[in-house]
């Protein structure tokens, strides 16, 4: 919004709680049911409010997904008897490496620990969402879905004092519409931020405490799901495919997963480091590619495609993981960075340390604190096994900057060999000094890759994708995908790499159009599935995402 209409706005209205959460994914409720279990156990007063920016909880949700449920049954003991969707065990694991026309297998007795899914689940994350939320709410918890927490609010002190929910009814032009909202101002004496990977408050928070100072740069990934049905003749209920190989090159780190889940469900995906060097990668694509392996395609064959989405993946690790404390608040799983990326699993953390951010915050608020810094809560995770398994997964992401065969034998070491030796840390540490938008390389470098086009059966494009993602957002509203400068895009990135923002977004928001001195990027922000990689990868970090109006984005069912 311009700043004289914002001038001539009226003051906002506040609300106070006790502690205000940013997010309702796992993290954020898992934080809101722990602190309302210590109130019941204590019987304390205790309010608790969740902000969530989607239209419910679980509408921006998107994972694999496979679930370790060792923290959910640390948060609620009998969550079998309770009806928590976790119904898939996983009943057999398999790992391929992918020639462009073969796959080769691992035998069972060499893979790594971090690829044995026994006890196990194949879950869609969204229903467990879901399904926390309801947990949350009998427990008294007030969330508010379809309200984006837009801002920071800082105290006199510059501790964090809550947050500032967006405006509502703001043109394109920035200025109030006929209906127009202000947002609501949420004072808490502690504020934790569970916005998920790259969270848009989270990463304010982390550039103005310097929480990241001495740490590894963070990683990301682009994870991209569809969710078919199957054809009942191949789905095998509780079987879990990895792979990694072709269609990647041996120096671009990815993988992907296939996942036969309940109902006749099969969640196929696809990962890609966002460290890639080749400006003409299009991960979307090589998804598409991917799918038409015979050894993948046979699981498909016959089924149907009924829900497509894509979201980034911090996967840094606990080399890059920021300090997750400052004064008036946290941050919580993958807003910080707990996800594993060696097992490819993030939800366990992320409930795990929503639930020790919480116990941290209950005692301070227990001893009449506010607003001050959390320490228990680091500390606490520095005693848990969720800081022992990451420690074991410390260089996983590093080993394969040196390329997949370095990275696969370094993996098979340390997550294999040493642990049979009874050595759960490897000796050595392997450090990153580059973020990832830094490590694209001009286009004249790199030869063009010719993707083929979409059958329509297998293989799709973005925009029939996009629409089974029930992606949605007021077309009156400003755009949420902002830039810097808009000149960069032509005079940069489409001059020196080949205009990657075209290739790199899952859904189809960037496209330069017109020709010659007439070219621009046109930005469809009406597409964005809120994956966050355009903010992430942009070569000269010159796009910033920033919330849209609440309840706009992605409306997923079931991913």
């Amino acid at each position: 919004m311009n700043t004289e209409a914002s001038n001539a706005l009226p003051p906002r209205e506040a609300m106070e709680f006790d502690v205000v959460i940013v997010g309702g994914g796992p993290a954020g409720l898992a934080t809101a049911i722990r602190l309302r279990q210590l109130a019941v156990e204590k019987g304390s007063e205790l309010s608790v409010c969740v902000l969530e920016k989607g239209s419910e909880p679980g509408a921006h949700i998107l994972s694999g997904a496979i679930m370790d449920p060792r923290a959910l049954t640390e948060l609620f003991p009998d969550w079998q008897a309770m009806g928590a969707p976790l119904k898939q065990a996983v009943t057999k694991d398999e790992f391929l490496f992918l020639s462009e026309t073969g796959a080769k297998a691992t035998p069972q007795a060499l893979l790594p620990e971090c690829f044995h899914n026994h006890g196990n689940y194949i879950v869609s994350l969204g229903e467990v969402t879901r399904w926390l939320a309801q947990q949350a709410e009998a427990l008294e918890v007030a969330i508010f879905p379809g309200f984006a927490a837009a801002e920071v609010l800082y105290d006199e002190a510059g501790a964090v004092m809550g947050v500032a929910t967006g405006d509502m009814g703001i043109q394109k032009d920035g200025t109030p519409g006929p209906n127009f909202e202000r947002g609501m101002e949420l004072h808490a004496r502690y504020t934790v931020f569970a916005e998920g990977s790259r969270g848009h408050l989270g990463r304010q928070l982390i550039a103005r405490f310097k929480l990241d100072e001495g740490k590894d740069p963070q990683s990301y990934g682009i994870g991209i799901k569809e969710l078919w049905q199957a054809d009942p003749a191949t789905h095998q209920p509780g079987l879990v495919v990895h792979a990694a190989g072709w269609p990647l090159d041996s120096d671009t780190y990815g993988g992907s997963f296939l996942y036969h889940a309940e109902g006749g469900k099969i969640a196929v995906g696809f990962v890609v480091g966002l460290d890639y060097k080749n400006p003409w990668l299009s991960p979307f694509e090589e998804f598409q590619r991917f799918k038409t392996h015979p050894a993948i395609a046979k699981h498909l064959q016959g089924g149907k495609r009924i829900a497509y989405g894509a979201r980034a993946i911090t996967a840094g690790g606990i080399l890059s993981l920021p300090r997750t404390v400052f004064p008036g608040g946290a941050l919580v799983g993958c807003e910080a960075g707990y996800l594993n990326a060696s097992r490819i699993k993030g939800s366990h953390a992320a409930i795990k340390t929503g639930m020790l951010a919480a116990e941290a915050a209950f005692e301070a608020l227990a001893a009449g604190r506010s607003r001050d810094e959390l320490s228990a809560y680091p500390e606490a995770f520095e005693k848990s096994w969720l800081h022992a398994e990451l420690l074991q997964a410390k260089n996983f992401k590093q080993w394969f900057k040196k390329g997949r065969t370095i990275a696969t034998v370094m993996t098979g070491i340390e997550q294999w060999l040493l642990p049979k030796l009874g050595i759960r840390n490897a000796p050595w540490t392997i450090h990153r000094t580059q973020p990832d938008h830094a490590c694209l390389e001009p286009a004249a470098q790199h030869q063009k890759i010719t993707y083929p086009k979409p059958d329509g059966v297998l293989t799709f494009d973005r925009l029939s994708s996009v629409f089974l993602s029930s992606t949605n957002h007021d077309e009156h509203q400003p755009s949420h995908l902002t830039l810097k400068d808009a000149s960069i895009p032509v005079s940069v990135n489409l001059a020196i790499y080949g205009g990657p923002e075209a290739r790199y977004c899952p859904a189809g928001v960037y496209e330069f159009v017109g020709e010659g001195s007439g070219t621009r990027l046109q930005i469809n922000a009406q597409n964005c599935v809120h994956c966050k990689t355009c903010d992430i990868k942009d070569p000269t970090q010159n796009i910033v995402w920033v919330t849209p109006q609440g309840g706009g984005g992605p409306n997923y069912p079931a991913m």
